[in-house]
This record gives C-alpha cells, structure tokens and sequence, in this order.
C-alpha cells in the first residue's frame, strides 16, 4: 500500500519522465514537487526499496515497470474524477485539478472502475489530457502546438499544456474551449504575438498563449 507522499512522487516522476531518453534528475522532482532535494533523496530510497524506481548516480530517476502501471493507474483516478466534476457536478474545467488532487488517492479499484463505465470510459479528461484505461494503456491524440502552426492554417483546439487556473479561466475569457476551431490569420515578426480567427471575429494572443495550446490541423 503506497502512501499520499509516494503516489505523489511517482506520478511527478511519470510525468517529468514522458518524452525524456534519460533519467530524470532529484532537482526537477524537488522544483516540481517545492520540497528540498534532501527530502527526495529519502523518498528515492523508500520508492527504490519498493522496487518502483531505479536511481543510478548521475544517470537521474526512472520508474520500473511496476512503478509506470503504479503511475498509471494514479493519473487514470486523476483524470476520470475530473471529467465526473465537470460533466456530473458542473464545475468548470479550471476547478477541478485541486479537487481531483484529493480524490486520486482513494483506493478501491472497484470505485475507480465503476465511476469509469458510468462515465461511459471517456480516453480524455477536460483538458485534452489520454485518460489511461484499466490495462494501463493510453489512446495518444495527434496533437501539435499551436505556436507550431504557419499562417493560413485552420485548426481545432484539442488540449492544453498548462492547466493553471489562470490560463484555463483566460481561455474562458476568449472562448476558447476543446473543440473550438482557430484560423491562424497572421504572426507578427517582432514579438511572435499571433493574430487568430476565432468565432467569426480575430484577437491576437502572445507567443506564450499559442505555445500551451495543443490543436488538430483542419486544413491550410
């Protein structure tokens, strides 16, 4: 049985390990998580005991096979409670990732499993996020920044990189949701600032906001 402290240390290391070809390092764990590197020293020591991770000097952190389903399975609760707090409770997108925080941690399999069919087993949350199913596998949408994006480009917004309360409520503001269609009008050469067609009118947006948006070419 794993602890709040362990669960969170393997999904922070699941998620600072995806894309990476090598270990990852104590003083990204520390900077995520905002502990002191002495703190997860200690926890690596616990976790490698438990065989979830391996540690190597130098080489940084990775998680065995147990330690990745482990990891798994804690964003799947994650993930699945979010979509339940929005499309059952009502409550906005830019909500729930405290409230899920909380409630990954619950235990019985049985729950986790039975809130997953009554949500109909949804391979998304409502950030655009693959929600894992019950095996541990993960149904990766074709995505791409929209800061990677050429002009004259039409696309739909299907995730976000920063799920921050304060970027989620700045899309709220624009009206910019999963599904919303965005026209690449222009892109300034002094400042990358995009100028975008969106719901029959253009805004213009900074580099920064087109780099956490995640969207599905249409057409160009």
């Amino acid at each position: 049985m794993l602890t709040y402290s362990e669960e969170n240390y393997l999904k922070t290391i699941f998620h600072l390990s995806l894309g990476q070809k090598k270990g990852v390092s104590t003083n990204a764990i520390a900077a995520k998580i905002e502990t002191k590197a002495s703190s997860v020293t200690d926890m690596i020591k616990k976790l490698n005991e438990k065989q979830l991770i391996k540690y190597q000097k130098y080489q940084g952190v990775t998680l065995t096979a147990e330690g990745i389903m482990a990891a798994k399975m804690i964003v799947r609760k994650h993930r699945l409670w979010e979509v339940f707090l929005v499309e059952k409770l009502g409550f906005n997108w830019d909500e729930v990732h405290d409230v899920a925080e909380e409630l990954e941690h619950i235990k019985s399999e049985k729950l986790i499993n039975k809130l997953d069919a009554f949500l109909e087993y949804p391979t998304q949350d409502p950030h655009g996020d693959p929600i894992p199913n019950a095996k541990g596998e993960i149904k990766l949408v074709d995505k791409q920044l929209l800061s990677e994006i050429d002009i004259n480009t039409k696309v739909v917004c299907v995730g976000v990189k920063d799920s921050s309360s304060e970027f989620l409520q700045y899309l709220d503001k624009h009206k910019i949701s999963l599904g919303t269609v965005i026209e690449i009008v222009d892109i300034e050469p002094f400042d990358q600032s995009y100028t975008i067609g969106l719901h029959q009118h253009t805004i213009t947006i900074t580099k920064k906001i087109a780099s956490n948006l995640y969207v599905k070419v249409i057409s160009a």
